[in-house]
Order: structure tokens, then C-alpha cells, then sequence
């Protein structure tokens, strides 16, 4: 493949409806790099034969060593297909962007997930055909699930089926459609309860409305006579309740949601052999020879469905009449991928069978180049067939562009619930709001965008230190990067621990050792200084943003209710706008809404993410991203030389604001700790700082992981073992089984917890006075005149206090008992009450049902007002 020029990928970025920006998301080992190398391959940026192996946007030399992906990364890739607009017209060549995102598998990096989901508009999940649903893939549907992201599936790995569990093609149609009931299964369990809790929110709906009509009745017929006020209440009040409703509650279809072959949003793939097809394909090979359309096979190449040998004609189950016919999938798709396996791999020497593959590339019209013929390798032979087959990229980018939305149409469907969802809503500006929602791109349009992350890039890779493209590479600055990579790596191999000198390694290590001219180069060349700079990761959703722009940064805290209150939002101007390339960067001069880029001018004034705006007044908040994981590891760290704190202390900072999910806190013991998502992570983290943010020698101590409890809905508490129980109650008994202790965990109304917030001091002065009761004693007074005189004062000040403490035992008691449900759970629950929190103030309540506990309110009996 040709490389494609970036000028043409930048042009591309004019027209939205031609681009797509999707993530790969999937459990760790599934495949997500390998499948992403060989879409990057169609692009020339790799070669074909390296695809799974290179890697390419695994850039750090740790995720090469492990395997595995730690920082999500971005690159836009060039697609051409030939479209029909009518069946009778000619093919027209149509262009596409890809923006492409591919995140961590490992549940320490989900954080990466979160981030890079909020910029995407679709989502290819997935799923090794072998492990089948794991603990991340769970986690990263319920990320398309809450981010709104149209989902792609892809099975990987079937060729695992094939070598390592020697499953027939039958025995794989079998488990395939396990695992695709095991996936949808997920997705029904998210809809499921997504669909109680709507249904919940409409009950009460219901009851509010009847109850308001109910109460507006009432009123009525206080002031008409008693005779005629009962009919007419109960015709009124069911009239206006059931006008006053939104009617039956409406059942939301969710036969979209699920992910079905021929709907043609599940994809079949091998990326470590090449190949990938949809039901979509074969339907369109085998529509002349059948004699069926094209959408009549879609639908009955996956199922039940069975084809007749003689008549040609398509069966169901009821109408086998005992034949042992083969599912259709099985027969005219799995079979064939068995028999190019069987020829290419298979044979008693795994050699193969080439009378069998000529056979194979005569049937299938496949031209294969005679050196790859006479190849004694035989996965050469193996994914040349594939390739020209069933190649993967036609497979997944024909449904990227096919399946999933253009930023337009996503940001219709994703942005009104998102902007909903955000602070204060209410007071965005409808232009703004409009702009977003329809993607507005002219230059008069505001500008939103989101910025997910910040990432830090070396001075030495930015677009305008580099060396300009069709230069001439001198011979000193050749030696000069392969003495930067051979440090690098070198580094990596000894941070690992794999640095050994033996064998391939040790004449590795002593190529790497010769030097290509005759005088050594100095040691302190090695510790040239390359400053890091932060980079913003964002989506632009509105207007379009050019290099030199003003922009105001809004925090994640920012609320449009006062969009000027202190401190008000920085206004930044935009220092260098980049196309994201994997490994590099691409200058731009302008971006449009739909684009996914990166932008400079933003570091020290974004933290983790946070929301561009063109205006304060009625600007929206988008930086409310929800993590997969939370930090939980807790580490203290400190300098090996006390001379670094300082340039350890800034390296944390400048962590802080690269990774999504470390933290740095000082404590008050003066100790500097980071806290991390998990001990890959921290380790990631640490190697960070030593070798780029802080670049000096870091002690580390012994990991904390903190367990804390959590505060779920009702309708997700495990039911008691205990069947009368209610939910939320818990029975424990000592081991001496002398005491018994029952307690019940129930929501509070949320009158109440807003009122015990706004009435902290009262609550806190009610524990100082129970305090002072129970361990003050009463000194004896020497000058009775000064007692006689300060009497008078004492009594009015303890009469004011002790109103407002029963005037607020009253309101408390009234919040309780004015809801219109649960009224008759809470009532006399004021006398109850034994202790408020946390940490005494808080809008928690902790209720005596035992009568046995001094109340808090124990001691207002003993004062009186007068």
C-alpha cells in the first residue's frame, strides 16, 4: 500500500459526514493491537508482514516489553471504497477519515477507557472466541452502554478454535453462538435495569400527580357543600390523574440493542492470521450461485437454517423431517475457512496439502505469487490466501463506515443527554446548545470542545523540532537516534529484568556496543536535557478552532448558573493544534467540529480534563468523565538524594496531569504520596517519573490499599438470606452468641438530607450540649453578686438557644413526616435518634429502634422556657 500523504487526511477533516471516530475496547489479550496494526497497514505507515507483531501504538518501550497496551493512542487512517447510490447507477469512489483510539485492556488502565470512549462516537468491542466474556469486557460494554456509543462487535481469535481446541466447524458454530448469547446477555442485563428505573421514575411521576390532584380536590371541596363534594371528588380525581400522566408506560424496544450477524454488526476475525468477513460477504459470493438476493441470504446465512442439496432451497429446523443437514454458516462459510487451515497448516507434518491449495485458489478465483507458492513456510502460504480472500481491513472498515454514525448524526442522537446531564443545564445558551447538537462547523459558530486528557510529549517530537520530511538525514544525527533508542531500550531491558547477556541478546548487545565512527562519544551527551510538554487529547464539538484562537478553559467544577464567580475561568490562546499519528504528530492551522485532535497552549491550566469555550455566559460543562477505577493504591515516595525533592515534587505535578488516574497528595505530615489505579499502573507511574518527569533516583514505599465501603440502590442489594428480612438488613451475632445485633441500611428522603446540610451548626451545637451535661460540673461560686448579675444574661441566651433547638426538632420532624410516600415509616423517628454523621454533622442518622440508647434529644426535657 501507498502512504498517504497527511495533507489528504487533513483535507478529509472539511467534510463530517465522511469521518468516523471509533475505539477498539476489549479485555486485556484479545487482540485490540494486533487487529489495530493491520488497519494501520492499509495506510503503508506499516508493512502487511509486520501487522500483529510491531505493534505501533504501543510507542513506550515497557508496552513492547510486556505486551500489553498502557496508554491509549490515536492515528487517523485513510479508506477508499467504490459505492452505488442505486443498484442501476455506477460505482462512485467515496473517501472516509478514520480516527482511530486504541485503549488498555488491563483493569489498571480503565481510566484510559473512559477517556478515550467521551471522544469517540462508535465502539469495535472485542471478544476472544476461546476466553469468551471477561471481567473487562463486561467493563467496557457498560462504557458504550452509559457513553452512548453505537457498539461493533468482533470475535477474534477463531483461529484459536481451529489449533489449540481442534473444534469441527460445527462443534465452533455451536460455541460461536454461545458466546454471542453470553454478549448480548451482558447488554440485556444493562437494559434490564436501566428499564426498572425509568419504570420507577414513572410510578413516581404517578403518584405525585395523583397525590397533587388529590390534595387540589380537597381544597375544592372544603369550600363546596359535603353532599355534592363525594361524587364529584372521586370523578374529578381520577380524571385529572389520568390526564395529569404520561398515560400507560411505554415499553422501550430493545430489539436494536443486541448484537445479530445479520443485522451485520458482528464481525468474525483472526488479526494474527489477516482475515476477518461479515455474513454481508458471503452473501454477496454466493448470491449468483444460489440465485438468491443478497438480503434473503443475509438474513438465513446465521440460524437455523438449513439448504437444501437438490432443490438449492433454504430449510428450517421444523422442516428437516430427520435429515442431518449442516447449518448454512457451517456448510458455506466455516467449512471453507477450515479447508484453507487444513490445506495451508494441516497434514500429519503441518506442512499441508498444495494439490488441495491449488484446488482451494482455483474455486476461490485467487491469484497467489508463485515464491509464496513454493514457501516452505506454510503461514505465509496460509495468510496470503487469507489475504486475498478474506482480507481483515475490507471486512472492519467497510463496517466502521457502513455501521457506525458520522459525527453529526452521533452528536444528534449522544449530546442532548449528555448536556442534560451536565451542571446547571438549564442556564446553557440554545445557541450553543443547538450548535453542538447539529454540529455546526462555520467560523461564526461557538466553540465547544472537550478535552479528555493531557498527554506528555518530548520536546524533541514535536512537529516544529523535528526534521522536515524529505531532508537529508546527516550522519551524526543517525547516530545520534540509534544511540537514543539503544538507551532507551537498554533502560527498559534493565527495568524489567531481562537484561541478560547471553545467546541472540549478547550479540545484540554487542552490535548495539560498536560504534560507527572512530572516537567515543562523551558520557554526558547521554543526559541532554528533552523537556516534556503537555498536549491536550479533545474532541471538537462545535464552530471550528484555529491556531492563535482565545478560549476560555472551564474547569470541572465550572457552573454555568455563575459562570464569573472566583476564580473565574482562564482565557488561553491556542498555541499549536496537531492530527494525532500514533507515534507522531501532524501541525494543523485549523480543526472543524468532529475532529478528534490534539492542542497546545493549555498546560498548567488543565488538571486532568476540562471543557473549552469560546464564551462564559451559558457555556456547558462536559468534564464530568466517569472513570472505570478510582486510585486505591497509596504509595509514599521520596528522593534517594534530598537535593531532587524539588524536581520530584514538580515531576509529580507534571504526572498528575498526564495521567488520568494517579493523584498526588501531601499529607500532613509533610510525606508525598501517589495514588495509583494498581501495582502495574504504579509501576508504570514510577518509571515515569524517574525517567522523564522528575529524571532522578525515587524511593518508593511499601503500597496501602485502603478498603472502603460503598453505598449501593436498594433494587442492587443482595436479598437476605433470610427471606422475612427486608433488603438492606444485617443480623450479626457475637461469637459468644450472647448479643445479637440487627441493623438496616434504608435511604434517607431527600427533603431531609438537604435539610440536615443546610442546619450543620445547630446539629453540632446539640453534641456540645449533650457534651457539656454529661462531663461539665458545677463549680462553686464564691461571689454571689457577680452570679446575681450575669443571671439575667445567662437565662436569655439559653432561651434563645434552647428555641431554636426545638424549633429545629420540629422542622426536622415535620421533613420527615411531609413527603407524600413512606410518611408512616418515619413518624416519631426524631425522638429515635441516637447519633448524626459522619463525623457528627453529617446528613447521615443513626435511629434506636431498642429504646435502650440515650437519645440525643434526652436532655431537653430538663430545660425549661420561661
Amino acid at each position: 500500500m501507498p502512504v498517504v500523504n497527511p495533507e489528504k487526511l487533513i483535507a478529509l477533516q472539511r467534510n463530517a459526514e465522511d469521518i468516523r471516530n471509533i475505539c477498539i475496547l476489549a479485555h486485556v489479550d484479545h487482540g485490540k493491537t494486533s487487529l489495530t496494526d493491520a488497519l494501520i497497514a492499509t495506510n503503508g505507515i506499516i508493512s502487511p508482514k509486520l501487522a500483529g507483531k510491531i505493534r505501533y501504538l504501543d510507542s513506550r518501550p515497557d508496552e513492547q516489553l510486556r505486551g500489553i497496551t498502557m496508554e491509549s493512542s490515536a492515528i487517523s487512517l485513510y479508506f477508499s471504497m467504490s459505492r452505488r447510490a442505486a443498484a442501476e447507477e455506477a460505482p462512485v469512489q467515496k473517501e472516509y477519515l478514520i480516527n482511530l483510539i486504541d485503549s488498555p485492556g488491563h483493569i489498571d488502565f480503565s481510566s484510559e477507557v473512559s477517556t478515550a470512549s467521551r471522544l469517540c462516537d462508535g465502539a469495535l468491542v472485542l471478544v476472544d472466541a476461546v476466553e469468551g466474556v471477561c471481567s473487562q469486557t463486561v467493563t467496557v460494554l457498560r462504557q458504550t452502554w452509559v457513553e452512548h456509543l453505537k457498539p461493533l462487535l468482533v470475535i477474534n481469535k477463531i483461529d484459536r478454535l481451529i489449533t489449540e481446541l481442534k473444534m469441527s466447524a460445527t462443534e465452533a458454530y455451536t460455541h460461536l453462538n454461545k458466546l454471542l448469547e453470553q454478549v448480548n446477555a451482558v447488554i440485556g442485563s444493562f437494559f434490564q435495569g436501566e428499564r426498572m428505573e425509568v419504570d420507577l421514575q414513572w410510578r413516581e411521576r404517578v403518584e405525585e400527580r395523583v397525590a397533587a390532584a388529590a390534595a387540589k380536590e380537597q381544597e375544592k371541596s372544603e369550600r363546596k357543600a359535603a353532599k355534592a363534594s363525594s361524587s364529584v371528588l372521586s370523578a374529578e380525581t381520577e380524571s385529572t390523574a389520568t390526564n395529569g400522566t404520561d398515560g400507560e408506560f411505554e415499553e422501550r424496544d430493545d430489539e436494536d440493542l443486541y448484537f445479530a450477524p445479520e443485522k451485520n454488526n458482528v464481525i468474525f476475525s483472526s488479526a494474527v492470521d489477516g482475515w476477518a468477513f461479515t455474513v454481508r460477504q458471503f452473501a454477496s459470493i454466493y448470491e449468483k450461485k444460489l440465485g438468491m438476493k443478497r438480503s434473503v441470504l443475509e438474513k438465513v446465512l446465521w440460524g437455523d437454517f438449513y439448504l437444501e442439496p437438490k432443490t438449492k432451497r433454504v430449510l428450517g429446523s421444523k422442516h428437516l423431517k430427520g435429515r442431518a443437514l449442516k447449518p448454512m454458516f457451517v456448510q458455506l462459510v466455516l467449512d471453507n475457512i477450515w479447508a484453507v487451515y487444513e490445506a495451508t497448516t494441516g497434514g500429519d507434518k503441518a506442512k499441508g496439502d498444495p494439490v488441495m491449495v491449488e484446488k482451494i485458489t482455483k474455486s476461490l478465483s485467487l491469484t497467489i505469487p508463485p515464491h509464496i507458492l513454493r514457501s516452505r513456510d506454510p503461514r505465509a502460504l496460509m495468510t496470503a490466501v487469507f489475504s486475498a480472500w478474506l482480507p481483515l481491513s475490507t471486512a472492519v472498515l467497510v463496517s466502521i463506515t457502513e455501521y457506525l454514525p458520522s459525527p453529526p448524526l452521533a452528536q444528534a442522537s449522544r449530546l442532548p443527554a449528555l448536556i442534560r446531564a451536565s451542571p446547571a443545564a438549564e442556564h446553557v445558551d440554545k445557541n450553543l446548545h443547538s450548535a453542538m447538537v447539529e454540529s455546526h462547523t462555520d467560523p461564526e459558530a461557538p466553540v465547544v470542545a472537550y478535552v479528555s486528557k493531557m498527554v506528555a510529549v518530548r520536546a524533541s517530537e514535536l512537529p516544529q523540532n523535528k526534521r522536515k520530511a524529505g531532508g537529508v538525514m546527516t550522519a551524526d544525527e543517525a547516530r545520534e537516534i540509534a544511540r537514543r533508542k539503544r538507551a532507551e531500550f537498554a533502560r527498559a531491558r534493565k527495568a524489567d529484568g531481562s537484561d541478560n547477556q547471553n545467546g541472540v541478546n549478547g550479540m545484540g548487545a554487542a552490535l548495539n556496543s560498536i560504534s560507527l565512527d572512530d572516537e567515543q562519544e562523551p558520557e554526558p551527551e547521554e543526559q541532554v536535557e528533552d523537556p516534556e510538554h503537555l498536549i491536550g487529547f479533545a474532541r471538537l464539538y462545535s464552530g471550528t478552532l484555529s491556531v492563535g484562537d482565545e478560549i476560555y478553559v472551564l474547569p470541572p467544577k465550572f457552573s454555568p448558573a455563575s459562570p464569573h464567580a472566583f476564580p473565574e475561568p482562564p482565557k488561553v490562546v491556542v498555541t499549536g493544534l496537531y492530527l494525532m499519528m500514533g507515534r507522531g504528530l501532524e501541525p494543523l492551522t485549523s480543526v472543524p467540529a468532529g475532529v478528534v485532535f490534539g492542542i497546545a497552549g493549555l498546560e498548567g491550566h488543565i488538571l486532568k480534563s476540562g471543557t473549552l469555550c469560546s464564551q462564559l455566559d451559558g457555556a456547558v460543562n462536559l468534564a464530568g468523565v466517569s472513570m472505570g477505577s478510582q486510585p486505591i493504591v497509596r504509595v509514599a515516595l521520596e528522593p534517594t538524594n534530598p537535593g531532587d525533592l524539588e524536581r520530584m515534587v514538580n515531576g509529580m505535578k507534571l504526572l498528575e496531569q498526564s495521567d488520568p488516574c494517579a493523584v498526588h497528595e501531601v499529607l500532613e505530615s509533610g510525606e508525598h504520596v501517589i495514588l495509583t489505579a494498581g501495582e502495574l499502573h504504579l509501576e508504570r507511574c514510577l518509571k515515569d517519573l524517574r525517567e522523564r518527569f522528575a529524571r532522578c533516583e525515587i524511593q518508593a514505599g511499601e503500597p496501602i490499599v485502603p478498603y472502603r465501603e460503598t453505598i449501593v440502590s436498594a433494587m442492587e442489594m443482595a436479598a437476605p438470606k433470610d427471606k422475612s428480612l427486608p433488603r438492606g438488613t444485617v443480623v450479626v451475632q457475637t461469637t459468644s452468641k450472647q448479643i445479637t445485633i440487627r441493623l438496616r441500611v434504608r435511604p434517607l428522603p431527600t427533603a431531609v438530607t438537604e435539610f440536615l446540610e443546610r442546619n450543620v451548626g445547630i446539629v453540632r451545637q446539640l453534641y456540645a450540649e449533650r457534651q457539656a451535661k454529661e462531663t461539665a460540673k458545677l463549680e462553686a461560686v464564691n461571689d454571689a453578686e457577680e452570679a446575681v448579675e450575669d443571671k439575667d444574661a445567662d437565662t436569655r441566651t439559653q432561651t434563645i438557644d434552647l428555641v431554636s433547638m426545638l424549633d429545629f426538632r420540629a422542622k426536622l420532624q415535620d421533613t420527615f413526616t411531609g413527603g407524600a410516600t413512606q410518611s408512616e415509616t418515619w413518624s416519631n423517628v426524631v425522638d429515635r435518634i441516637a447519633a448524626f454523621g459522619p463525623r457528627r454533622t453529617g446528613p447521615n442518622v443513626l435511629v434506636d429502634t431498642t429504646g435502650s440508647c440515650q437519645k440525643l434529644y434526652d436532655f431537653l426535657s430538663q430545660f425549661k422556657i420561661g
